[in-house]
């Protein structure tokens, strides 16, 4: 980072870089992620969607999402959880970025987030794959100067809904929001005209604070935004020490079976045969 970069972070609250990633490792991410997805839909659909054909493979997405949501949403949390995803998120690429612009002793503050937004990929009209005016840190609860780092795994336009944000914003504290929904939308007044677009080729980092204002735009274009969230925290933030480290964030496995009666000793048994 140059010295005007770190300046302009911290007037603007973000920063977004140009080819900042290789962009290889993000498309072998992409990659598997489809891939992953793939195996389901043959599975549930019954035919193998081509994963380097966009508009072929998107199309089965949306079908599959349709006929069964379950298995949909189980293989959307599990495309979460690929090594490439995690070892991108504490590669030195990254840490270079974040110990740029000061973050001294780097923590994660959250799982590795892929994310796949379309309107078609919404259940009875809900908006959760268009996020609105809303702050990060109100979910994370980190450090003062807690940073995001966001990247698309396609080209993202406007058109595809690429995140709009307020120069500045993040100076003006945390903001009153309806923490009903999953990120607590912003409850103030603001101005449209206020946010700007962003746009993103393959390996273009988006870096701001987590408490810059920022939103999804309307991806009105037939193609689903793959992309990519990072957060991340300083263990040598004075508050963040003060208050010992706060982690809002909940794991925790869910009591009974997810598969009643699965599995059998004799389904064990022919693993290790």
């Amino acid at each position: 980072m140059s010295a005007e970069q770190i300046e302009q972070f911290k007037k603007d609250g973000f920063l977004l870089l140009k080819n900042a990633l290789d962009k290889t490792v993000i498309e072998d991410i992409y990659r598997e992620a489809r891939e992953i997805f793939a195996l389901q839909i043959e599975k549930v659909l019954g035919r193998k969607p081509d994963v380097e054909n966009r508009d072929e493979f998107e199309k089965a997405m949306y079908a599959f999402f349709n006929t069964d949501f379950d298995a949909f949403v189980s293989t959307g949390k599990t495309v979460q959880h690929t090594i490439q995803l995690h070892k991108l998120g504490t590669s030195r690429d990254i840490l270079d970025l974040i110990e740029g612009i000061g973050i001294e002793k780097p923590s994660i503050a959250v799982r590795p987030a892929m994310q796949f937004n379309s309107r078609y990929l919404s259940k009875d009209g809900s908006t959760h794959w268009k996020l609105g005016a809303h702050q990060d840190w109100r979910t994370g609860q980190g450090s003062l100067d807690s940073v995001v780092i966001w990247f698309p795994m396609v080209p993202a336009s406007e058109e595809i809904g690429a995140l709009q944000v307020i120069p500045g914003s993040h100076t003006a504290g945390l903001m009153q929001a309806n923490t009903t929904g999953y990120a607590g939308y912003i409850t103030d007044n603001l101005k449209d005209e206020d946010f700007i677009q962003t746009e993103y080729e393959v390996g273009d980092v988006l870096i701001f604070s987590a408490f810059l204002i920022h939103r999804s735009g309307n991806n009105v274009s037939p193609n689903i935004r793959w992309s990519v969230q990072l957060r991340y925290n300083n263990l040598a933030e004075p508050t963040f020490i003060e208050r010992g480290y706060p982690m809002p964030y909940i794991y925790k496995p869910q009591e009974e079976l997810v598969t009643p009666g699965f599995p059998s000793a004799e389904q064990v048994k022919e693993v290790y045969a």
